[in-house]
């Protein structure tokens, strides 16, 4: 009877740890954007050279999730975890420590902190999907929500202390050692990975990762991840930039809708599952990547703050179910989770290290307000190659 009872509560349990691991992942993430204004102007960077500076992150993200498939399968996804919150802390508080003298210890900071949230990301979302699959419903939307709900967290805090002038320094150095403690706690809860690690016989993860490369599915599934990413990851830096500079609203006006933005995502990835398990993972991705066009369309062209903030709450909705979905449906079999969806995240990154640079270069020339309709283009591919999203037959690779 005993051998019924324990996986059960193993389940919630890694269910929970799950949640905090995604919400402290967002929680940081918002943080450091939240900040991204002050930065700017204290170290006095035009839209091009920001755009350079936060290709930082995505720099250390692409290179750890080069290696997030064959660490996942070595260590497992808790050890990763807890490891990469650490290296997190430390990340943080070098550009909080850093900034006031120059762009150097910025960028060597904004590195290791996109290197943490790379192998950060695929470790979690190996567990999410093996609970995912021990449960037997679409949950994996929900613990993106929890993502969600902390950068909503994370911006409503950096709201605050933006209207109160507390200093980045103190702020990003708090933030980093509250993330890392509660995370690297919180991670105990995980449970074994489905995949077996691999023995130094079979060439480790890192051969069934190569493999992984030349699945024409994946591929699809990491071209549809990369689009709605650059729609995710264009929000979290450019939004309040935009507002501030197009709008020409104060810092806590553009955070304020920074976090509108945050929270129609956290809603469309609570409620998006019911939705999924009725219509179908190609059919729900359709519509919202055709409502997150029209939040665009509205944010950019809209007259007023009003509209700016009704069209952040339609792009945040519609751009809130393409990651999650994406690393569903690279995670629908277990045994090569972790490898498909290193691959599928290293794709999606690609959009964090193009993105920047990009409406960096076009806010120099159109301003950054309309440089934000490069992501309509990525969009509409995604709703060309939503139909990979479709789950594997039981016959399927």
């Amino acid at each position: 009877m005993t051998t019924l009872v324990a996986p059960a509560v193993d389940v919630l349990a890694a269910r929970r740890a799950v949640y905090i691991a995604f919400t402290g992942c967002g929680f940081a993430m918002a943080s450091w954007a939240t900040r991204i204004p002050q930065v700017r102007d204290g170290l006095g960077l035009t839209p091009s050279r920001l755009g350079l500076v936060l290709l930082a992150i995505a720099a250390g993200s692409i290179v750890s999730l080069l290696l997030a498939g064959n660490i996942v399968a070595r260590f497992g996804s808790r050890a990763t975890v807890a490891t990469m919150a650490g290296l997190l802390l430390v990340a943080l508080s070098v550009v909080g420590i850093g900034y006031p003298y120059g762009i150097a210890p910025v960028v060597v900071g904004l590195f290791l902190f996109g290197f943490a949230i790379g192998a950060w990301d695929v470790a979690m979302n190996v567990q999410g999907a093996v609970v995912e699959g021990r449960l037997g419903k679409s949950i994996m939307p929900r613990f993106h929500a929890g993502y969600s709900v902390g950068t909503v967290a994370g911006a409503l805090v950096g709201a605050g202390v933006v209207a109160l002038r507390v200093p980045v320094t103190a702020h990003l150095i708090a933030s980093a050692v509250l993330i890392g403690v509660v995370v690297m706690l919180a991670v105990r809860g995980f449970g074994p990975d489905d995949a077996q690690p691999p023995t130094a016989g079979e060439g480790g993860g890192l051969r069934r990762t190569l493999a992984t490369w030349r699945e024409p599915r994946t591929l699809l599934i990491g071209l549809f991840v990369l689009a709605f990413a650059f729609a995710e990851g264009a929000g979290i830096d450019w939004i309040s930039v935009a507002v501030i500079d197009g709008y020409g609203a104060d810092a806590t006006i553009g955070t304020l809708i920074f976090a509108a933005f945050l929270t129609a995502m956290t809603v469309g990835r609570w409620f998006g599952p019911g939705l999924l398990d009725r219509y179908g993972r190609v059919a729900v991705v359709r519509v919202l990547a055709v409502l997150s066009l029209a939040g665009l369309a509205l944010f950019i062209l809209g007259p007023n703050i009003v509209t700016a903030f009704a069209g952040a709450l339609l792009w945040g909705l519609g751009a809130s179910l393409g990651f999650p979905v994406g690393m569903s449906a690279a995670a629908d079999d277990p045994a090569k989770a972790a490898a498909r969806v290193s691959v599928v995240a290293t794709i999606g990154y690609c959009a964090f290290l193009g993105g920047p640079p990009l409406i960096g270069f076009l806010g120099d020339h159109i301003s950054v307000l309309k440089g934000l309709g490069a992501v309509a283009v990525l969009l509409a591919v995604a709703t060309a190659a939503a139909g990979a999203l479709r789950p594997l037959r039981p016959t399927e690779d």
